[in-house]
């Protein structure tokens, strides 16, 4: 039987997958950020004090999850695509597992999702989304789900845009690159659902210089 890795509980995001989190954050994720990518964040000041929220990001490498994380400096428990939970790449599949993140069908989303979210915001930590569903490479904000709308309408969760910007290749040796973590004003979880998409848009749009081509039909 195929393991379900869209099923979480309460009990997943305890003390020690906190404790193994942070440790990972700050002696992997910090480090690897300083010395390789001169990270630089702006915009703490619009971090919510609560956990009850979403982080939803532009997607351009497997690098923002962590970065996010380290910007926000909360307990993130991301939304994952389930094929990276079975990648070939094995320590990518370690970690996407052991740091809470969590599956979804992105074709047909299974009710597992919606118990696991759930679960995330019955504890101290947060929830991370992509909203575009995919790694996307070009300068372009299009194609946007609105399932981050659906989890903040649902949950009651202030939706918070952050930007990921600079990204333009991986770095192979210390200093090579520049990115800027950019964090934007949380959208009312009572915003309607299609100015809510278009508020993400031209606020992720704003912050990286990224074309909006966001439509509501």
């Amino acid at each position: 039987m195929a393991k379900n890795y869209n099923k979480r509980c309460e009990k997943d995001y305890g003390l020690l997958r906190k404790l193994y989190y942070k440790l990972f954050v700050w002696f992997v994720v910090v480090p690897v950020s300083k010395l390789m990518y001169n990270l630089k964040v702006e915009g703490r000041e619009n971090v919510p004090k609560n956990t009850n929220v979403i982080y939803a990001g532009n997607h351009v490498s497997y690098l923002d999850p962590p970065l996010i994380t380290l910007a926000v400096n909360k307990y993130i428990a991301f939304m994952a695509k389930q094929e990276l939970f079975t990648d070939e790449n094995k320590l990518l599949r370690f970690l996407v597992h052991t740091l809470g993140a969590f599956a979804v069908n992105r074709e047909k989303p299974e009710l597992a999702t919606f118990k696991t979210v759930k679960a995330v915001f019955n504890t101290p930590w947060s929830l991370g989304i992509f909203p575009q569903g995919r790694i996307v490479k070009e300068p372009v904000i299009e194609n946007v789900t609105k399932g981050f709308v659906l989890f903040s309408k649902k949950f009651k969760a202030d939706v918070v845009p952050v930007a990921v910007c600079g990204f333009d290749g991986y770095a192979k040796k210390i200093g090579e690159k520049n990115m800027t973590i950019k964090i934007g004003k949380p959208i009312p979880y009572t915003t309607d659902e299609d100015e809510m998409v278009k508020e993400w848009a031209f606020q992720i749009c704003e912050m990286t210089g990224f074309e909006n081509k966001v439509t509501i039909s």
